[in-house]
């Protein structure tokens, strides 16, 4: 289950910390595996005025089936390599997608 969960960074509370690697520019927002203990996601938009950062949030969001203010970009705005934040029972649910 640790080589599974490579990207959990910790969990606090009700509130769990992911590592994601963002490819910008593609054509499609998708998961695209783990790589180097992060959950890659291929990004459909652009890496400027934080539109890339939106997309990821509202991708997650939906993906997991909760509000885009419960996920939020907790370090590296301006990175490809991103900590996330979302809530913790959305794991179990993330880990099947990711797959």
């Amino acid at each position: 289950m640790a080589a599974e969960m490579s990207y959990l960074r910790s969990i606090d509370g009700e509130t769990a910390l992911i590592e994601v690697k963002a490819s910008p520019n593609a054509s499609k927002t998708a998961f695209a595996g783990i790589q180097d203990g992060r959950i890659r996601i291929r990004v459909a938009a652009a890496p400027e005025d934080g539109k890339a950062n939106a997309e990821i949030r509202a991708f997650l969001a939906k993906s997991l089936g909760c509000a885009k203010s419960a996920v939020s970009i907790a370090n590296g705005e301006k990175s490809k390599l991103k900590t996330i934040a979302l809530p913790a029972c959305s794991l179990s649910t993330l880990a099947s997608l990711i797959v």
